[in-house]
């Protein structure tokens, strides 16, 4: 397996692994409305040629078949820099160790250009990989969608509090 960065030739195979992944997280994704099915999606036009350029951003491929990518990004926070991680996505029959790997690729990334902290979304597939890269676990993201994708955007919904003195 090689792990490397990415340019315009993969763009092709990253949309429709993506795609692939959409459609296996979602059996009803081809029948979400238009918006919703884009909104899934990590792969749009302008985002591969953002993540292109971050320099911490990688796929795994493996003779001519990427079996998954991580799309990451620095972001300056005010008194430091991170590096935020928006996804890592791996096929379902990629080897085991490819979900570590594309993480290790970012970590190392990331110090290589002297940013000493990693922000990724916690999945079961990155549990072991979490470990071997010592993190730390401070909580799982959430993610709060506005409008109307708020109908119908994925995830857990946090259940609802009851009312306060009820």
């Amino acid at each position: 397996m090689r792990y490397r960065t990415f340019s315009e030739p993969d763009y092709p195979a990253l949309q429709a692994l993506d795609l692939t992944l959409q459609r296996a997280a979602d059996p009803h994704y081809d029948a979400l409305p238009d918006r919703e099915r884009d909104g899934r999606l990590h792969t749009s036009l302008p985002a591969l040629k953002f993540y292109e350029r971050s320099e911490h951003s990688f796929v795994a491929e493996e003779n001519g078949t990427l079996h998954g990518f991580v799309l990451a990004q620095s972001v300056w926070q005010g008194d430091r820099p991170i590096v935020l991680v928006r996804t890592l996505s791996v096929h379902p029959d990629a080897p085991a160790d490819v979900p570590g790997a594309l993480l290790h690729a970012t970590v190392k990334s990331a110090y290589d250009s002297a940013v000493y902290e990693i922000h990724f979304p916690m999945t079961p597939a990155l549990h072991a990989a979490a470990q071997a890269e010592s993190a730390v676990l401070t909580g799982a993201y959430a993610v709060c969608h506005l409008g109307t994708r708020a109908d119908t955007a994925p995830g857990e919904r946090l259940p609802i509090p009851p009312a306060q003195g009820a």
